[in-house]
């Protein structure tokens, strides 16, 4: 019991508030007219309990022990993306789950936990401000590789999650800022100049379509509008839980996941997406807190591995739902729907609650 005291209480607050709405937003669906999906539900609450468990264990077990197995967990990452691409299910054309019977396991969920483990291992090795072009280049061949499995699946949107965490964890851990710049830059012109090379055509129809969603109103312009309506007919106070017109008749797609965020809108308004969004602030802030307060230096770059992959997952998904970047894939912590997703987010976040109970109020270890 003393050791559950000295959680974070602030932050796992705020991420208890973003869980029950997820689940009063998913049960919402159940109270349609036109179908009854108690099941979607009732495998929420399966896999929330599942999460649970997995955060206390996490969270009491002491975070400096993951820093000897960070090797072996890198190649683990490896083989999963690798076995995935051979033995994986296709859904909607990507072949990154496995099928396990009751949920589909999606193993990049787990890669992004154990990158983030290997790179806070390599950078605190280095050493602190000791972050050289070569150091540098080789935290990118780290990343390449798993970056690389992943978009072969193909999974852009978990790609970019990896290459945020990399490229925020090489911030962190004090790399010569003009280093990123030029490779920011780098990706920007290969981008432009590899339009036709690197990018498949359903990618390109998702940056055409950001562009302007009204060029395809009824194929790939059609999430982004369903789910601006969604959120303009929520108004200031919402239409009440299981009373939204484009979620409760099904015009909005994937409003259990990649659009839960215009869901929970349309039922309770500017005000209920203001308080999403205000919890996620504070769990941010704490998250950065506990950073700060970090015992040691890997300590202190797995929480900002953590919150780096948190931050970027929360602004895209909203991004996304708002209208104002590409559709990507990305599910919005703690309240999108999924078994792998919602797993490994609460084993991240009981990681950083561990390094908060471990914390010594000194001067970072450098």
């Amino acid at each position: 019991m003393k050791r559950l005291l000295s959680l974070d209480w602030k932050s796992v607050g705020a991420v208890s508030f973003l869980l029950i709405s997820g689940l009063i937003t998913i049960y919402s669906f159940s109270l349609g007219i036109e179908q009854n999906e108690t099941n979607l539900f009732h495998k929420q609450l399966i896999f929330l309990g599942i999460g649970l468990a997995l955060f206390l264990f996490f969270s009491l077990y002491d975070y400096r022990t993951w820093r000897s197995y960070s090797n072996f967990l890198y190649f683990t990452s490896i083989l999963l993306l690798f076995a995935v691409l051979f033995l994986g299910s296709n859904i909607r054309g990507t072949s990154g789950w496995f099928e396990l019977g009751f949920f589909n396991l999606q193993p990049v969920e787990l890669v992004k936990i154990f990158v983030i483990i290997f790179l806070a291992s390599y950078f605190a090795r280095v050493g602190y401000m000791k972050i050289g072009l070569k150091e540098f280049f080789i935290s990118f061949l780290i990343i390449s590789l798993p970056v690389f499995l992943t978009l072969k699946q193909p999974d852009l949107g978990s790609a970019s999650v990896l290459l945020v965490i990399w490229l925020s964890m090489s911030f962190l851990a004090g790399v010569d800022k003009k280093y990123l710049l030029i490779l920011i830059l780098m990706a920007t012109l290969t981008l432009f100049l590899g339009w036709g090379v690197f990018l498949k055509d359903y990618q390109k129809e998702r940056i055409q379509t950001f562009l302007n969603p009204e060029r395809d109103p009824l194929g790939s312009g059609y999430n982004v509008i369903q789910s601006m309506i969604a959120i303009g007919s929520g108004g200031i106070t919402g239409k009440g839980v299981g009373n939204g017109s484009q979620s409760q008749l099904n015009f909005l797609p994937e409003r259990h996941t990649d659009f839960v965020f215009a869901s929970i809108n349309e039922g309770f308004g500017m005000i209920g997406s203001f308080l999403t969004i205000g919890f996620f602030w504070i769990l941010f802030y704490r998250l950065l807190h506990i950073a700060k307060q970090a015992r040691d230096r890997f300590g202190q770059l797995l929480v900002g591995g953590v919150l780096a992959m948190f931050s970027y997952q929360v602004i895209i998904n909203i991004g996304m739902n708002i209208g104002i970047v590409p559709v990507t894939g990305i599910s919005l912590p703690f309240l999108s729907y999924g078994g792998s997703f919602l797993i490994a987010t609460m084993i991240s976040f009981g990681i950083c609650q561990n390094v908060w109970s471990k914390r010594r109020r000194m001067v970072i270890q450098k």
